[in-house]
This record gives structure tokens, C-alpha cells and sequence, in this order.
């Protein structure tokens, strides 16, 4: 069944029969296609403890990056057979969780996705790490359609997304992308709400102890993955309380760092060169404490 689902050589080797019975995390590059950069992004989610398979999905064509930027209707025919690979995995590994992770241009590629799914269904969250999409792109379909809904990490210092106002975003935007500004969100009255599930994180200047300095290219830095993306990928449910508390703890000092165990339900900040969590553990486990 492995071989059937994914990539089972070198070139997945977060990948196996045993991690896929946990669940999967479909991890989406940006229009550069596969590299060290999202690479970086699978190695971050499997320190940070990811125990499930964790799978680089390629998504982009040979023809360069810019056709990958501009090529909207292909992009979205790509994400339908995204779904139907996650309706796939559904059918042979039933109650089984699925996250997505966009990075740049595989953010569109991972909100594009979930909107052709079932609602409430098939696929547990959608992660999106400096999306190259536009601020005003309606993510309502996106969140109804995930169990968790969609998180947003964005920065106001990554100056490669202000180049999407001359070359376009992936929806075919001139303006600077949500992944530099973040998601508009709609007014209260007329909010939708799918809006309830959506939470956007902004670059703070402790994640650069983890290694994303604001920048385009070092949001996949695979410390900042371990961190801040990792948890979570593990919990079960998502929330503002959830991620205040995350952002908090990572923002100690590390001798402030406080501990935390499976049953306390609460996350432990990750650091640098520290430890995952005993990796038979379920995909619903805090986060990994630090090692001495």
C-alpha cells in the first residue's frame, strides 16, 4: 500500500508503511520545486516529533518558476489531483489524520486542494508558510473543508513576496502576497463562520532564535519547522488560546523554559538541537520538550 500511496525510496524517507498508519503530512514547495529549502521544511517536522508520514509532494512542472507562478489553471487542476491522492489515502487508511503544508506557492496549492474536498472530512488542517496568495483570497471554503482549519504564518519583512505586485501572486494578484501582509478578513457582519478556524501568526523576533530571520527564505529554516509548525501538526485541535500559549513559551528565554508532559496537555517550547518526543507516541502529543 505504501508503494501505491507515495514515494517509498531515498527521495521520501519520511515515508513508510508504519508512519502512514499514523496519518500524513503532504508537504507542498514553492514554484522553485523540490530543494534543500522545502526539504528543510520535512526534516523540521519530523525533529519537532511528526510521526506520521511526511511526504514532499512536487507539484510544479519543468517548465521554470515563473510558468509555476502564472499557470493558474493547471495549479488548480494539480490540486484536484492533490484531492483526490488525500481522498486516496482516506479510503485506505480510514480516520487517519491529514495535514497540508504550503510553502510560497504550495500554500495556494494546499488551500486550493482543500477546497475540493468534502466538508469537514478529509483533511485536518492547512498550514501555509508565506503563501503566495493574495490578501483579499476568500479562505472560507479552505476552513469549512478542514476539521482544524487554516493557519496562516506570515511576514511584514519578507520582501521576495512584495515582488508578487509586479509578477502576480499564484491567484493572479498584482499586489503584495498574504504570506508578507496576512489574509484579509471579512467584517463582522458579513463574516462567514468558516472565519472561526482561520489564525494568523506573525513573524516575531524570537523566531529567530529558531532560525527565521523574517525572510522569504528562511521560513522553512527546519528549526523554526520543529517549533512553531510541528505543534501544531500534533495536536489535535486548533486554537487562539493554543497558539498564544505556543507563542508565549517560545518567547522565553531557554533557561525559562518550562516542561511539559502527554497528560498536561500543553506544549513544551522547542529549541535548537533539542529532542523530539518518543516518536511511537500518537500525532496528538505536545510538542517536544527541551533537552538539557
Amino acid at each position: 500500500m505504501c508503494g501505491a500511496l507515495a514515494g517509498c525510496g531515498n527521495s521520501q524517507p519520511y515515508v513508510s508503511e508504519g508512519r502512514l498508519r499514523r496519518g500524513l503530512v503532504l508537504v507542498f514547495p514553492g514554484i522553485e520545486g523540490r530543494g534543500a529549502l522545502n526539504e528543510a521544511i520535512c526534516r523540521g517536522l519530523a525533529a519537532g516529533g511528526v510521526n506520521c508520514a511526511i511526504e514532499l509532494y512536487d507539484w510544479t512542472s519543468s517548465l521554470g518558476p515563473l510558468y509555476n507562478l502564472g499557470a493558474e489553471h493547471r495549479n488548480r487542476r494539480m490540486a484536484g489531483r492533490i484531492a483526490d491522492r488525500v481522498v486516496a489515502y482516506n479510503d485506505a487508511y480510514p480516520g487517519r489524520p491529514v495535514v497540508l503544508v504550503g510553502q510560497s506557492g504550495g500554500g495556494a496549492i494546499a488551500i486550493w486542494a482543500a477546497e475540493h474536498l468534502t466538508w469537514g472530512g478529509d483533511v485536518e488542517g492547512v498550514i501555509l508558510i508565506a503563501p503566495s496568495l493574495s490578501p483579499q483570497y476568500d479562505l472560507a471554503r479552505a476552513a469549512a473543508n478542514s476539521k482544524r482549519g487554516v493557519v496562516n504564518f506570515y511576514s511584514p519583512h519578507d520582501w521576495m513576496l512584495l515582488s508578487t505586485a509586479i509578477t502576480g501572486t499564484m491567484d493572479g494578484e498584482l499586489t503584495a502576497s498574504a504570506g508578507r501582509v496576512g489574509f484579509e478578513e471579512p467584517e463582522a457582519q458579513s463574516r462567514p463562520a468558516a472565519y472561526d478556524k482561520v489564525f494568523q501568526i506573525p513573524w516575531e523576533p524570537s523566531m529567530a532564535r529558531c532560525g527565521h530571520s523574517g525572510g522569504h527564505l528562511s521560513s522553512g529554516a527546519s528549526d523554526f519547522i520543529a517549533g512553531y509548525v510541528a505543534p501544531l501538526v500534533r495536536t489535535e485541535k486548533w486554537s487562539r488560546p493554543f497558539i498564544a500559549d505556543l507563542l508565549r513559551r517560545q518567547s522565553l528565554p531557554a533557561a525559562s523554559q518550562p516542561t511539559a508532559s502527554p497528560a498536561s496537555g500543553r506544549a513544551a517550547a522547542w529549541r535548537p538541537g533539542s529532542r523530539p518526543a518518543d516518536a511511537d507516541q500518537p500525532t496528538t502529543v505536545p510538542c517536544p520538550q527541551d533537552s538539557p
